[in-house]
């Protein structure tokens, strides 16, 4: 299966870096650009990497959706905060074979999408990256290309998704196809949650300083605990070794600002419902007490109205 259009949906530090990287690997990548579509179209994107520093000259970028048109691919990479623009923007780029894949964190985006395109069409990927936007057509990688999870809503991985896998891993991207998207999304919970979450509510820590405050650290398993909890209720696998390693990797990290941090220290809206407020909501649907998660969604909120 192939590819021969694709368009990206949120051409923010994710979705330029991706897009570029396809661009660059000769796919036909157009970009749906806001504040940026001047300068792009007239500067191109620069990556800088570890590797490498990579700049792409001619950037299709659009502002619209309808002057994009149907396409073979769709990459949903906007903040969640966004989506309530999916129902406008979607329709125009959608034709008779088109596949629609939301790397957006947290729960529910699929579900969102699927009501508006179709459950047929939707795949859903998780991403594992460090990338920044510095500056208009500016992108900055720190831990680039990434790995990716992917797989499709409500069914066993099938030709579709590998074929998304493939493009992915033709620029470097580590892929790993599941069965099961839906626990990879509960299993990635297990460390967004705490983290992202703390090192908001807790007056803007990167995570070195979070773990360094015996009293905030001594927060971080008691969530993933809970998270946990509801991820095995709805049948889903987080064992015990794997809540460690996500306990066990953050030193690692060194000075790290979660994704969340990022928008936070910057004013923009964090993304409180999709991290927090979905699972906390479905969670509760099921009957189950999450009091840690539901202080923290409280938390959140208010932070959130304050930034």
């Amino acid at each position: 299966m192939k590819f021969d259009s694709i368009a990206i949906v949120g051409a923010g530090a994710l979705g330029s870096y991706y897009g570029a990287r396809l661009a660059l690997a000769g796919a036909n990548v157009r970009f749906l650009l806001r504040g940026d579509l001047a300068h792009v179209r007239s500067h191109g994107l620069t990556l800088r990497e570890k590797d490498a520093t990579r700049h792409l000259d001619h950037v299709a970028g659009f502002a619209t959706a309808a002057e994009i048109g149907p396409v073979d691919l769709v990459i949903v990479t906007l903040k969640t905060t966004a989506n309530a623009s999916l129902p406008v923007l979607l329709p125009p780029l959608i034709g008779s074979r088109t596949a629609v894949i939301t790397l957006q964190n947290g729960l529910g985006n699929e579900e969102l999408i699927a009501s508006i395109v179709g459950t047929e069409r939707v795949l859903g990927g998780l991403c594992y990256i460090g990338v920044t936007r510095e500056a208009p057509g500016e992108l900055v990688g720190y831990h680039t290309p990434g790995r990716m999870t992917l797989g499709e809503l409500n069914r066993p991985a099938g030709e579709r998704v590998h074929a998304v896998a493939g493009l992915f891993s033709g620029v470097g991207v580590h892929t790993r196809v599941l069965d099961r998207l839906a626990e990879a999304r509960w299993q990635k919970l297990i460390w967004n949650v705490p983290f992202n979450g703390l090192a908001v509510a807790r007056g803007g820590l990167t995570t070195d300083r979070l773990l360094a405050e015996p009293v905030i650290a001594a927060e971080v398993r008691p969530l993933m605990d809970e998270v946990a909890a509801a991820a095995r209720h709805f049948g889903y696998d987080v064992s015990e070794s794997f809540i460690q390693s996500q306990i066990d990797v953050t030193p690692t990290m060194g000075a790290y600002a979660p994704s969340s941090l990022v928008d936070f220290l910057a004013g923009r809206e964090v993304e409180v419902e999709a991290i927090w407020g979905e699972p906390l909501r479905r969670a509760q649907a099921a009957g189950l007490a999450m009091p840690r998660l539901a202080a923290l969604y409280r938390e959140l909120l208010t932070a959130s109205q304050r930034s």
